[in-house]
């Protein structure tokens, strides 16, 4: 039996339209958080141009640690990982503190108990933000605290 060539191209298209749709939604899943904090940090964006750092602050502040199943959970070391690779993607350069409140919401939603941490150094003035998880710094060096004096935690 001939098999019509017009009707055994669409069923081949078919079939690679379901396997592509299968590697973008595979893509998709494996590169979720860097997608997620790539949001994130057009979000916390959108806050410091149009509102300001109190507003910022007050949304990391109110935002909870999402109750997580340890199986599906991706480790600290991963999401901050994450968006560090979402900030190289990122239209313009990161500030520290958009950077630390956007790590600091990522990684409540997967159920870590993170802390944003602002500090300031007096001569010469300087300030920066960085994100703590149980006091270690996750997001920059581990000896901020000799640097910086914390003023805020959120």
């Amino acid at each position: 039996m001939q098999v019509n060539p017009l009707l055994q191209k669409a069923s081949s298209s078919r079939v690679s339209t379901r396997a592509k749709w299968s590697a973008g939604l595979t893509f998709v899943e494996r590169n979720r958080p860097v997608i997620e904090s790539w949001l994130l940090l057009f979000y916390f964006e959108l806050i410091m141009k149009f509102r300001s750092s109190q507003a910022l602050r007050r949304t990391v502040r109110n935002r909870r640690v999402r109750p997580t199943k340890p199986s599906g959970t991706f480790s600290s070391e991963e999401l901050s990982h994450a968006m560090d690779l979402a900030c190289v993607f990122f239209y313009k350069r990161v500030l520290c503190l958009q950077r630390s409140a956007a790590t600091t919401i990522l990684l409540r939603r997967y159920g870590w108990r993170a802390e944003m941490v602002t500090g300031a150094q007096i001569l010469p003035f300087e300030s920066h933000a960085w994100v703590e998880l149980d006091g270690v710094v996750v997001n920059d060096k581990p000896y901020m605290h000799e640097i910086y004096q914390v003023l805020e935690r959120c």
